[in-house]
């Protein structure tokens, strides 16, 4: 490894960067500010970490975010003091709703400062409050402080962001002057003796074991009889990591012989398996999964509520949940069986002890309503019809090549891509942010999964959404993958057009619907990005195509219009139920 500088600021800031790097943490995203000086300069200049800078810390955070969620591997965010912290917490609360590891690194200014009217200096310890797994306040850079401290911190960092349940961790690192690498005087060589084994090496200091957890015999086998005992069932396949997890739930299904129905996050939801129920929430509002007396919920969380709410009134007996963490994802209140464990083996356990139990007759029946769903959405597919939100979701969805992925915004977008897409006959990686389901770093999160996953995105997003995330358009300019931006603008909130408010037409368009009136042609030319403006679902293929193919970033621009959004949402509902009751 590099000497380190002749600074203890350094010194501590070297130590920290080299560790995380040694834990395989090696991307590491900043904005600038002054009083985390000593961990810029420390990544900046080891040559095994990938650096982004991001105009605003916010934006940062949600960038780390995405690069987190791609890789199953934590990012780090560096801020400077006072309100640049305070902007991760939009970014925090994701992940720890959603399970993503982060390492949140927050230069602060020494206790002496503080309470003082020092300026930039505030509260910092506790910032993250309850989003966090693990909260170190570090000492000042001091000889009195082991070196072995601070890498022994940093290997329980790593560790507590990584293990069940993942999640972010805060670091809170104060510092005195200097801030640049200049002498101080230090004897360093003697503060860094005890280190002559690690410095010579490339292990962590301290490395982790992670537990393997496995539901117990006796709750695998009261599960296993109950599924067994169960004709009329339904596999739901939530949030899951990987193709491993979402091959184990098509396993266990084959054997039950029980239909899937798969969020658009699951990586089944594109599926062309006869097993899997693309338009499952046609079916639900049908009416047809009521008679279900066994559900088995594989994974996280379901962007659609009616799915996990369709028993609500006459719950099955049984309704089994299998995830990796002990937190409850019961919002309906339903679940009789909780078994906690690596989804892949707790899956297999099931398999094992199952046997065919489905009826042919309810599996045939969904299977062929399901289809009759699917030949009515393909209405949606004629290139001479105008723009709709659901037609744009759809042929997204169809259009993609397997080697590009596509982020969905929180709001409409997300949902119309679950409710509206075909099956493929490739996989499609797939990814939104439903921890909190909030819109806010939207552009910037597919900026960093696009970074993880090391290949081009596509980004489908509503117009206030966009409009959060504006500065962003400046990184999506400079990124290394391409990323193709689809905005729909309404012109404004068009998801509280499908809510109760909208009957309240006093306070609705200038409260909800928040009408702003601007278009993305000028932000796209600002920021330098390719901008295209297709008017029908022909000329929207064309210019996706084009983008989707170009080695530079570009903006679409489709409009529509609210209330006619939501009466052509209602009229395909119509349809679809006519369809699958048929």
């Amino acid at each position: 490894m590099k000497p380190f500088p002749p600074n203890l600021n350094h010194v501590w800031t070297g130590l920290i960067v080299e560790e995380l790097v040694r834990q395989g943490v090696t991307y590491f995203c900043f904005a600038s500010g002054s009083r985390c000086s000593p961990l810029t300069t420390a990544a900046a200049r080891h040559g095994g970490v990938e650096c982004s800078v991001h105009l605003d810390e916010r934006g940062n955070g949600f960038r780390a975010l995405g690069y987190a969620r791609a890789t199953g591997c934590p990012a780090v965010v560096v801020t400077t003091s006072g309100t640049a912290a305070a902007n991760l917490v939009p970014a925090a609360a994701e992940a720890a709703q959603d399970g993503i590891p982060m390492i949140l690194l927050t230069a602060d200014r020494p206790p002496e400062l503080h309470d003082t009217g020092a300026n930039q200096a505030m509260p910092q310890v506790d910032l993250y409050a309850s989003f966090v797994r693990g909260s170190v306040d570090l000492p000042c850079p001091s000889i009195e402080v082991s070196p072995q401290y601070l890498l022994t911190t940093l290997d329980q960092a790593v560790y507590r962001a990584t293990r069940e349940p993942a999640g972010p961790v805060h670091i809170n690192c104060p510092f005195r002057e200097p801030l640049s690498p200049e002498s101080d005087g230090a004897d360093l060589d003697r503060y860094l003796s005890p280190l002559a084994l690690w410095q010579s090496g490339s292990e962590p200091y301290s490395r982790y074991s992670r537990p393997v957890v496995q539901p117990d015999a006796q709750s695998l086998g009261a599960v296993a009889s109950r599924l067994n005992d169960s004709a009329r069932g339904i596999v739901l396949a939530g949030g899951l990591r990987g193709s491993d997890e979402a091959e184990a739930v098509l396993g266990l299904a084959r054997k039950l012989g029980w239909p899937v129905l798969a969020d658009i996050t699951s990586g089944l939801r594109f599926a062309m398996d006869d097993l899997v129920l693309g338009f499952g929430e046609c079916l639900v509002d049908a009416g047809l999964l009521r008679g279900a007396d066994a559900v088995l919920h594989a994974g996280g969380r379901f962007v659609s509520k009616a799915l996990l709410q369709n028993s609500a009134d006459n719950p099955p007996a049984l309704v089994a949940h299998v995830d990796r963490t002990p937190n409850r994802l019961d919002p309906a209140h339903l679940v009789t069986h909780r078994l906690e464990g690596d989804v892949c083996g707790t899956l297999g356990a099931l398999q094992d002890a199952v046997t065919a139990s489905g009826d042919p007759a309810w599996l045939t029946g969904l299977q062929q309503a399901n289809s009759r769903v699917s030949e009515t959405l393909s209405i949606l597919d004629n290139p001479k019809a105008p723009i709709t939100e659901p037609a744009v979701a759809r042929l997204l969805a169809h259009a993609m090549s397997s080697d590009h992925g596509l982020f969905l915004a929180n709001s409409m977008p997300v949902r119309d891509a679950g409710r509206f897409a075909a099956p493929r006959d490739t996989p499609l990686p797939t990814a939104a942010n439903r921890g909190v389901s909030g819109i806010d770093g939207t552009i910037s999160s597919a900026l960093g999964w696009s970074e993880g996953l090391g290949a081009p995105v596509t980004l489908l997003i509503g117009d206030l959404a966009c409009l959060h995330d504006l500065n962003a358009l400046k990184a999506v300019r400079d990124a290394t993958h391409p990323m193709t931006i689809v905005v729909v603008n309404n012109d404004g909130g068009g998801i509280f057009h499908f809510l109760p408010i909208v009957g309240q037409e006093d306070i609705f368009e200038k409260y909800y619907g928040t009408p702003h009136g601007l278009t993305f042609g000028n932000a796209a030319a600002q920021f330098d990005l390719v901008y295209r403006a297709p008017a029908s679902m022909g000329e929207f293929r064309a210019a996706y195509d084009e983008a989707a193919g170009a080695k530079v970033s570009s903006l679409i621009e489709v409009r529509t219009d609210r209330g006619e959004n939501r009466a052509f949402h209602a009229e395909l509902a119509t349809q679809c139920i006519a369809a699958a009751t048929t």
